[in-house]
């Protein structure tokens, strides 16, 4: 395929860029990604990915948005208010960029739904908020063996991962397993500073671009932190993948997602 003369121009910077080229849009404008949650993380994430010429994006989430979101989901607006999430985020990605193809999936993953959702993905974005939408992730991308990256924000807290399958310690080898209900408290009970999933959510997006060129290092084996009160960013080397994991090792027993909790 060639490029046309706008998008030559509205992809010129990423094309000057000796990592892009011209080649390197194309892959982008061919390339296929899920979003899985289109809140704090989801929101800048999904623009990004717009912005940047992922030629097709799918959302999945079951939520509409609320007076309580607009404090840092920035893809949502006031006038949004009660509209579902997915519709509210088509429409934005699409007054960015009208190229975009957008798949949108009016529900919640489930293991029943999970693999079928991901199946024609290239890359896959945790930007969920709950340790069981997490987990489930995690274990249907590598049952598929599907790239994704997992970013999670709480105060003034974010981090970031990737999996790479058969490279690096997958989500559950780093975490174990779920928490009791209740043992952790959410984003609704201790708060999140609104900026914070901006910068996070665009540090999955770079990790996605990076994938899908092949380009630069991914945080895959590491974890990425970040404190917003200090401004301290640490880049941590984790274990090996865990040869017990119950996912991704040969002693593997989670075999479906339905396997997972």
């Amino acid at each position: 395929m060639e490029l046309t003369k706008e998008q030559l121009e509205r992809y010129s910077r990423h094309i000057t860029l000796k990592e892009f080229g011209v080649e390197g849009q194309k892959k982008l404008l061919s390339s296929k990604v899920l979003v899985i949650g289109t809140g704090g993380l989801g929101s800048p994430v999904l623009m990004y990915l717009a912005a940047a010429g992922i030629g097709t994006i799918g959302i999945v989430d079951d939520d509409v948005v609320d007076y309580s979101n607009l404090q840092r989901q920035v893809i949502h607006q006031t006038k949004d208010v009660g509209v579902l999430k997915t519709e509210s985020a088509k429409n934005k990605i699409n007054a960015l960029n009208p190229e975009v193809k957008v798949n949108i999936y009016n529900t919640f993953i489930t293991p029943d739904n999970i693999l079928d959702i991901i199946k024609d993905y290239d890359f896959i974005l945790d930007c969920t908020d709950n340790f069981e939408s997490k987990f489930l992730i995690n274990d249907a991308c590598v049952i598929a063996k599907k790239p994704f990256c997992h970013a999670a924000v709480i105060r003034f807290q974010g981090q970031v991962m990737t999996y790479v399958p058969g490279k690096g310690p997958c989500y559950r080898c780093v975490f174990g397993k779920v928490p009791p209900k209740g043992a952790v408290k959410n984003s609704k009970q201790i708060g999140v500073f609104g900026p914070l999933p901006g910068l996070i959510g665009n540090f999955q997006v770079i990790e996605c671009v990076k994938y899908l060129l092949g380009i630069g290092e991914l945080l895959t084996g590491h974890l990425l932190t970040i404190d917003a009160l200090s401004m301290k960013v640490k880049n941590m080397k984790l274990p090996p993948k865990n040869c017990e994991c119950p996912v991704c090792s040969e002693h593997r027993t989670i075999l479906k997602p339905s396997d997972s909790f």
